[in-house]
């Protein structure tokens, strides 16, 4: 089993300037709604996250950044942030590390132009995170909307060589709450060497324990915080045990 510094990421997931959820990324399907979302940034910091998800929904669909002002806001709070959602260009992406975010997630970039990303990823060690996006165990890109020819596992080995971490967000159960697959997240981080964060589907106390005993290094956790379904404190004492430990 893999040592793991364990990190509890709430997602605060952006669009038309405001907070939502989506169920399974679908932005006609909003789960939870809520403006200002420096504040609620704010509200995580407080309550003791040390790293927060930021993702661009508007970016995802549409191919560029959308919301760079809020990003470098909360960038500026001064926890970990990592970034992403329309991340198509590397020249965005290197503006997003200078503003201070610790990695930017590259999704359909990272299938598109492999040979350009290998490059930034080695130019930037340990600030790129390679998301694995999957449905139907096929890597999906461009807002969730396309699969690739990718199985998870294939796009991890593509990058596994460099410096970079995963994000593997299962989304046939994002955003549903009903409890995470298990079998898929043990498949991944057997297979995967680097550092894996995983998302998508937490709903339980259990569920983030299992991702943390199986070695992922971190959780991503969006519907179940918004809806109360979890308590963050409740899974920040996963972390703080795992602080114990070091």
């Amino acid at each position: 089993m893999r040592k793991t510094n364990f990190k509890v990421l709430p997602a605060v997931d952006l669009m038309r300037g405001r907070v939502v959820r989506l169920v399974q990324g679908r932005a006609e399907e909003v789960s939870f709604e809520a403006p200002n979302p420096l504040d609620i940034a704010r509200r995580w910091v407080s309550m003791g996250a040390k790293a927060l998800h930021v993702v661009d929904l508007d970016g995802s669909f549409e191919g560029r950044l959308r919301h760079e002002s809020i990003i470098k806001e909360i960038i500026s709070l001064g926890v970990e942030v990592q970034v992403g959602g329309g991340i198509r260009d590397l020249k965005v992406a290197g503006r997003l590390l200078t503003l201070g975010a610790s990695r930017v997630i590259l999704g359909t970039l990272a299938v598109k132009e492999i040979d350009a990303v290998r490059d930034f990823a080695k130019r930037n060690p340990g600030k790129v995170m390679i998301a694995i996006d999957t449905k139907n165990w096929k890597v999906a890109i461009k807002g969730w909307t396309e699969e690739s020819e990718f199985t998870p596992i294939q796009l991890a080995k593509t990058y596994e060589d460099l410096k970079v971490s995963f994000l593997f967000t299962n989304v046939d159960v994002e955003g549903k709450v009903e409890g995470i697959d298990r079998r898929k997240i043990l498949e991944i981080l057997e297979n995967v060497s680097r550092p894996v964060y995983v998302a998508g589907g937490f709903s339980s106390v259990e569920d983030v324990k299992f991702a943390k005993d199986a070695g992922a290094v971190g959780v991503v956790i969006g519907s179940a915080l918004y809806t109360g379904k979890l308590k963050f404190e409740d899974v920040l004492r996963i972390q703080h045990e795992e602080e114990k430990d070091h």
